[in-house]
């Protein structure tokens, strides 16, 4: 079964951090682009993170630019978003996906990747 599960969401304070992980499995995510999307309620859909694993490239978007870190472990094939100086508003639903892409990964849109997850929730409140 070719798929993606995150986990690693949770409840976390203001300042608190959160490790989240994407797992494929039934393909490798050797050659192909990871990013990570979040949705808060009643707000669009934005992209939060992605990594190209054929040459390292990765992007942040500019509010968690210095808070999050996009790795890959191929041994593993996961990807990991570690997220730290976690806040209010970086509460949302957190999902991953992967796929081949011919440009910057910045600019995909989850519908254009083969593969997406689930979702974890992650909530940053007091």
């Amino acid at each position: 079964q070719l798929q993606l599960v995150e986990s690693g969401g949770g409840l976390v304070q203001p300042g608190g951090s959160l490790r989240l992980s994407c797992a494929a499995s039934g393909f490798t995510l050797e050659d192909l682009a990871v990013a990570w999307f979040r949705q808060a309620p009643g707000k669009e859909r934005e992209g939060v993170s992605c990594i190209s694993s054929s040459d390292g490239y990765t992007y942040y978007r500019d509010s968690v630019k210095g808070r999050f870190t996009i790795s890959i472990d191929n041994a593993k094939n996961t990807v990991s978003l570690q997220m730290d100086s976690l806040k209010p508003e970086d509460t949302a639903v957190y999902f991953c996906a992967a796929g081949l892409i011919n440009y910057s990964c910045s600019i995909y849109q989850p519908y254009e990747y083969a593969y997406r997850g689930q979702g974890t929730q992650v909530t940053v409140s007091s």
